[in-house]
């Protein structure tokens, strides 16, 4: 199994359970390795393995989300492009955002500086292409917030519900809505 492989299959564990709830005995079932050769891959053990998961969604989020933000092309395109791509990102909203999961709890603090900077970095590229737009920086980085908080949001109420219907909706009017004077 290739490294990226493994962290996919702990990030399930994760996103699933928490930092909390994703005891040893889940990881390793997750990953059909053993305690000692998840300690082989990653030697500072719980917390090393989160960390690698936070770092392969955050190199995901950037390839995925935020590279079409950052390309060419009239800003409204690249909204376009990031909101198909969130769709994707999150699996049309089944999957839970992990950057909201580990930013509870016990991980709250091991992630904080990450998470911080994972979400602010989207926030910043976002209000940079809605400058472009035309927006005021002020106006451009409340949108950017409001995006980013109705995504997350949706995402928990997806979670709640079992009803990926609140993400989709999100999703769906997300540039008309982000482009709206």
């Amino acid at each position: 199994m290739s490294r990226n492989e493994l962290i996919a299959r702990l990030a399930k564990v994760f996103r699933q359970y928490g930092y909390e709830g994703a005891t040893l005995a889940r990881l390793s079932e997750a990953t059909g390795l053993g305690k000692a050769s998840l300690y082989h891959y990653f030697p500072k053990g719980k917390e090393e393995m989160a960390a690698a998961v936070l770092n392969q969604i955050n190199d995901c989020m950037e390839e995925s989300v935020l590279a079409p933000l950052r390309g060419s092309g009239e800003p409204a395109e690249r909204i376009c492009a990031m909101s198909k791509n969130v769709a994707k990102f999150y699996n049309h909203g089944q999957q839970t955002c992990l950057l909201a999961v580990l930013a509870l709890g016990e991980s709250k603090d091991l992630f904080h500086t990450q998470i911080r900077c994972a979400l602010n970095v989207w926030i910043d590229t976002l209000t940079t292409v809605l400058i472009e737009a035309g927006f005021e920086p002020a106006r451009a980085r409340c949108k950017a917030e409001n995006t980013i908080l109705q995504i997350q949001g949706s995402l928990v109420l997806v979670r709640g519900l079992d009803d990926t219907a609140p993400f989709e909706r999100i999703i769906k009017h997300l540039p008309e809505e982000l482009l709206k004077a």
